[in-house]
């Protein structure tokens, strides 16, 4: 398991850069160092989650039933739906909605909900961090998901420590190409995930 191959499709699913204008508005009136608080808590969180279900995913599957192969299909259309939001430069379905960034305004701790979830760890990331986990043979490679996760979650923090700089140096043409870009990768990963799972469920296909 290519531990670069994870941190490249958490980092794209994660988002850092797309997290920052939202971070910008919902800390309005906050400091530099109570955005920096909060910074710290929610990417901790993000690092929390990813381990957590890199560690507990492939028994969940199990306990609800789920083939590994239905799941690796499923997961990979959702993360298409978010590569696809990501190439027309909008927000993706599956994170926030319009509800839900209004009730945010209004809260006093943003770190951990909205932020980390599901902001930066929505259903596209914690369903590839399964899938990942379930294909992981050793405990090694689930430690290597762990370590994806612990450096997704620092680069998430200081994208928000750097919010205001990063905002001004790309601004939002800036970020809308940088979401393109990513966009483009986490297609190409979406496929290779559904190919994958289809593979799991048609062993007649694949290649011989």
């Amino acid at each position: 398991m290519d531990i670069a191959k994870i941190v490249i499709a958490l980092l794209v699913l994660v988002n850092p850069l797309g997290a920052v204008p939202l971070f910008i508005s919902l800390t309005p009136t906050s400091g530099q160092a109570e955005r920096k608080k909060i910074a710290k808590t929610a990417a901790i969180a993000v690092a929390v989650v990813i381990a957590l279900f890199a560690l507990v995913g492939e028994g969940l599957l199990r306990f609800l039933g789920i083939s590994i192969g239905s799941f690796q299909v499923g997961g990979g259309l959702l993360v298409m739906l978010i590569a696809i939001a990501l190439m027309n430069a909008k927000p993706a379905p599956t994170k926030t909605t319009e509800e839900e960034r209004s009730e945010a305004e209004s809260r006093t701790n943003i770190a951990v909900v909205p932020m980390a979830i599901p902001l930066l760890t929505g259903p596209g990331t914690i369903s590839t961090v399964i899938i990942y986990a379930t294909t992981a043979k050793t405990v090694w490679q689930v430690g290597s998901i762990v370590v994806a996760g612990v450096v997704v979650a620092t680069a998430c923090y200081l994208a928000m420590t750097l919010a205001t700089p990063i905002s001004r140096l790309l601004g939002q043409t800036g970020i809308n190409i940088v979401n393109r870009v990513m966009g483009m990768l986490l297609a190409a990963v979406s496929v290779e995930i559904v190919v994958d799972g289809i593979y799991r469920l048609f062993p007649m296909l694949g290649p011989h």
